[in-house]
């Protein structure tokens, strides 16, 4: 900020402040900031390479003079995979049909547009080993029955101790993720799953014409499902 306030050109920029994953838990082994009181994760479970939200939550913050209101905020879902279509909003340019197929133009919440709305119906997440997770409202389902990451407990720790092979949490209720409720309702499972899938076979997870995907995507990582966890640098 500093240095644009230099150029004089604070006034016309844009400044996001974010970060690319949540917080590196390797880091604790040289400086181990929990230790002296920060929780890099606040209340969110897990850290980068997990599947839970302390591996996906980051912070989001915007300064735009005369565009973003000092001082609002936004409850919205966003992902920085949203950067592609906002730019071209701003920009004022169409994109393609094969181009940032997840991508959703965050335009309208940033400055607050009156009657224009964005409908994200769900987010996909991705863990370090694979694993899907997807989030719908408050819900979210995880395909594998660990941290699918270096948290403990890891996918095949997970196996040994028998727990379920996928995870559901209803965030609202849950936001540390600590209560399963996959078996509470199978519905909800089976309706995400068929949405995630959904995505899978469309090539894409926002309206528009179906793409075909770069590589097969198996969404149970079937070498894991069968306990056979150790291939893929678990």
């Amino acid at each position: 900020m500093k240095a644009l306030e230099t150029y004089h050109i604070a006034k016309n920029t844009i400044v996001i402040f974010a970060s690319d994953n949540g917080f590196a838990p390797y880091v604790l082994k040289t400086f181990n900031v929990e230790a002296l009181g920060h929780m890099p994760s606040y209340h969110f479970r897990g850290y980068k390479s997990d599947i839970w939200e302390g591996g996906h939550r980051i912070p989001f913050i915007v300064r735009w003079p005369g565009k973003v209101k000092p001082g609002s905020t936004c409850d919205k879902t966003v992902c920085l995979g949203d950067f592609m279509a906002t730019t071209a909003a701003i920009m004022g340019n169409k994109l393609p049909d094969n181009a940032a197929e997840d991508s959703y133009n965050i335009l309208p919440y940033l400055t607050q547009t009156s009657g224009k709305t964005v409908i994200r119906d769900a987010i996909v997440n991705h863990s370090i080993d694979g694993n899907f997770a997807i989030r719908q409202g408050n819900w979210k389902l995880e395909l594998c029955p660990g941290s699918g990451g270096w948290e403990s407990p890891k996918n095949a720790e997970a196996f040994k101790t028998g727990l379920p092979p996928v995870q559901l949490y209803d965030l609202s209720k849950d936001i540390k993720e600590e209560n399963n409720v996959q078996a509470q309702h199978p519905d909800i499972v089976k309706n995400l799953t068929a949405l995630l899938q959904k995505y899978v076979d469309e090539g894409r997870s926002t309206p528009g014409k179906p793409q075909h995907n770069d590589a097969d995507v198996d969404l149970w990582k079937k070498g894991y499902t069968k306990g056979e966890v150790g291939k893929n640098g678990d």
